[in-house]
């Protein structure tokens, strides 16, 4: 097998790009001209210097690879120009189906998000039939994202073969942007959240996500969409887990959900608008927080053989390296 992988710079391309390796497959990585190469050090890959909405270059780069892994996307909670975020999430997905179609792929493997997924302010987990739509989507990330999915839904009922993962909320190493999860992390080791709103997200291990995409393109349905989740927690059990782990204090004061949204309001203004710099907090995330976002991965535990483990040991492996490496 020689696939083809983007995004393998990042946080879970880098994890798909290792497991892959282990499993004997042949790499041929994508990367940008200014992206950073210290997460694929070591790995045996031949990388092609592109971009994702170059259609013509897709096509070249990916010339005698049998499989794709379409993992690269602008995950940002706020942005200071959304059309970035659709060229990348949207117009760079529908790029790389096109390419993969013009040479022939065997299969294809998205990695979509659970952010996609539709969820209810009653904490009740959803699943990848849950009924939602593009007015659900809070968001440029959701909304790109969504849009991104729905094209490649459609690739894989039109008859190309693709298989779509919706990873819920990694944690683990080599989170180096970080991620808006990662940064709870970053803050809790810094000691900046001396508070917290009721909400909740479902965690699943980095590396567990990876070898889910390995699953996805042995096992998975074409246009079939499949959750990849772990634990469903709360933010307070996430900052408690977190505690048990460093020895730090874990916050004991809940703040109410008008007092977040107003500070994200203030900080949107004063550091997005006033410095231009990205606002610690954002009011896209406040406003996701309302909803706990709890799933059930039945759907891939049943079909890819999915097994959904404990993610304290990845919330220990995320808290040592953003350690190690000078985040905190």
């Amino acid at each position: 097998m020689k696939a083809f992988i983007t995004g393998a710079t990042g946080f879970v391309g880098s994890h798909v790009g290792r497991a892959l390796s282990r499993e004997g497959a042949q790499l041929r990585l994508l990367v940008r001209a200014a992206s950073g190469r210290k997460n694929i050090e070591g790995l045996n890959a031949e990388l092609v210097t592109g971009d994702l909405c170059d259609t013509a270059s897709l096509k070249k780069a990916m010339a005698g690879c049998d499989t794709v892994f379409h993992v690269a996307a602008d995950y940002r909670l706020w942005v200071r120009d959304p059309a970035q975020m659709y060229r990348a999430n949207v117009e760079g997905t529908r790029a790389i189906l096109e390419s993969a179609r013009a040479n022939g792929v065997r299969r294809v493997v998205y990695t979509s998000s659970v952010a996609t997924t539709g969820f209810t302010s009653n904490g009740q987990r959803a699943d990848e039939n849950s009924p939602v739509s593009l007015e659900n989507m809070i968001g440029h990330y959701k909304r790109s994202k969504f849009m991104a999915e729905k094209i490649a839904v459609e690739a894989g009922q039109s008859g190309m073969d693709v298989v779509i993962v919706n990873p819920t909320t990694p944690v683990g190493e080599q989170d180096i942007k970080p991620t808006p999860t990662g940064r709870i992390i970053v803050d809790f080791l810094k000691k900046k959240f001396p508070a917290y709103v009721d909400t909740g997200l479902n965690l699943v291990d980095v590396a567990e996500c990876a070898r889910g995409h390995v699953a996805a393109l042995e096992r998975g349905r074409s246009g079939e969409r499949y959750i990849l989740g772990g634990e469903n927690l709360t933010l307070k059990q996430i900052l408690d887990k977190l505690a048990a782990i460093t020895g730090l204090p874990s916050p004991k004061v809940e703040l109410p959900y008008s007092v977040a949204f107003a500070a994200a309001v203030a900080d949107t203004w004063f550091t997005g608008k006033l410095l231009r710099k990205e606002p610690r907090v954002t009011i896209d995330a406040v406003r996701m927080g309302r909803k706990k976002m709890f799933v059930t991965s039945a759907k891939a535990e049943k079909e890819l053989g999915w097994k959904i483990v404990p993610v304290d040991a990845a919330l220990r492996r995320a808290a040592d390296w953003f350690q190690q490496n000078g985040y905190a």
